[in-house]
């Protein structure tokens, strides 16, 4: 019998730990493969909530951490956060040596995981490569990432011959669908009076779900846009519930003024970190989802959940019926809020099929590890020309 594959996984924070949580419990329980968590970015920092203690909480060893590597704010504290990162998970690399890496998305600090690979000559697989996020410096780093992987795990056919057209070769892009799309496909919500307990609110009226980033490359400061947000906002009468901030360009500022909005309106709360079974319960049963998460574009279509996705951050991503888009403009967020929760709009998504899949993602993905060859034809990439026109 052949001994197992390892397959190390990176994870930077709680946003790709949540997706890859229904392939890494296949990953786990298959005797054909060694699972290797690397962990780095804001699981490292108390800011954050130290959610490293979650992947542990949740029945998962962590095989190594990127001491060092906490996620930064200003510009000057990301590139030095990058280069940290970079140097930390090399210093892993040269000691534990996993078959394939794992890596998802498009975080700088998944970047600088997936950087320090190559060097060591491990082959890499991208999961949700070939998706656009015009608004935000995320979409040079995905698509950079696209470029150092050898296998690619895209959410849609359309995002597969995105990836073609980067180069790579068909043989390497296998269409999975979006794997946080199968945590929700055997999804039961928990009892919403403990989550309200929990939460320190009741959840009837039902609430706005916030969710908002830093759009990294729009031409307003964060701090402007969270005050748009905030003013677009304020005529909302029911609770709302405002989940963490990501490590991007101005995160204290949207941080802090998030609370000081809280501190000012009894019906407002703040959680860094609500964990899946709470967001997803929370996207069931809430008013309407407000911000600039993907979430809100690849998860809240499979709940109905009717979402206003604000400012460029989300530009160029494909959406599903439920989605509004506005500008990040106080008057327009507001209007949006007003359609958004109204019952007509939200009658029209009953039957709304999610374009990011059927929720049987980590499946495909794990038997295109287990199939693939560990050989140079994986290591040795290359570019695979489109016919000429």
């Amino acid at each position: 019998m052949s001994s197992p594959r390892s397959i190390g996984v990176v994870t930077v924070g709680r946003s790709d730990f949540g997706i890859y949580r229904p392939v890494l419990s296949l990953l786990a329980r298959d005797s054909r493969f060694k699972l290797q968590i690397f962990v780095g970015g804001m699981h490292l920092s108390p800011n954050y909530g130290d959610t490293w203690r979650d992947i542990e909480r949740e029945g998962f060893r962590i095989a190594a951490k990127a001491e060092g590597a906490e996620s930064g704010n200003g510009d000057s504290e990301i590139a030095a956060a990058m280069g940290a990162g970079l140097s930390a998970f090399a210093r892993i690399f040269s000691s534990q040596h996993p078959d394939i890496l794992l890596v998802l998305g498009d975080r700088y600090e998944m970047f600088a995981a997936a950087a320090a690979a190559v060097p060591y000559r491990i082959p890499l697989a991208h999961i949700h490569g070939g998706e656009t996020t015009e608004g935000a410096m995320d979409e040079s780093f995905r698509h950079a990432i696209t470029k150092l992987s050898h296998l690619h795990f895209v959410s849609t056919q359309a995002h597969g011959n995105r990836v073609q057209q980067m180069g790579e070769e068909p043989w390497r892009i296998t269409v999975c669908g979006a794997p946080a799309l199968d945590a929700i496909r055997d999804f039961q919500p928990m009892d919403t009076k403990r989550l309200a307990s929990r939460i320190g609110m009741s959840l009837d009226p039902a609430p706005l779900l916030v969710t908002y980033h830093s759009a990294t490359l729009a031409d307003m400061s964060p701090g402007h846009q969270i005050a748009e947000v905030l003013q677009g906002l304020a005529d909302w009468n029911g609770p709302m519930i405002f989940t963490g901030v990501n490590a991007d360009t101005g995160n204290l500022q949207l941080r802090e003024a998030i609370r000081n909005f809280a501190a000012h309106n009894p019906n407002t709360r703040c959680v860094e970190n609500l964990g899946t079974e709470a967001y997803f319960t929370l996207m069931s049963c809430a008013a309407a989802m407000v911000g600039n998460s993907s979430s809100g574009l690849i998860e809240a279509p499979s709940f109905g959940l009717p979402v206003i996705n604000i400012g460029p951050r989300q530009q160029g991503r494909l959406r599903a019926g439920n989605v509004i888009d506005a500008p990040c403009e106080a008057a327009a967020i507001a209007a949006a809020i007003h359609r958004a929760t109204n019952s007509d709009f939200r009658s029209s998504l009953r039957g709304l099929v999610n374009p990011y899949g059927d929720g049987l993602a980590s499946e495909r993905i794990v038997g295109r590890l287990a199939e693939c060859n560990l050989d140079s034809d994986l290591l040795v990439k290359k570019f695979h020309d489109l016919p000429a026109r």
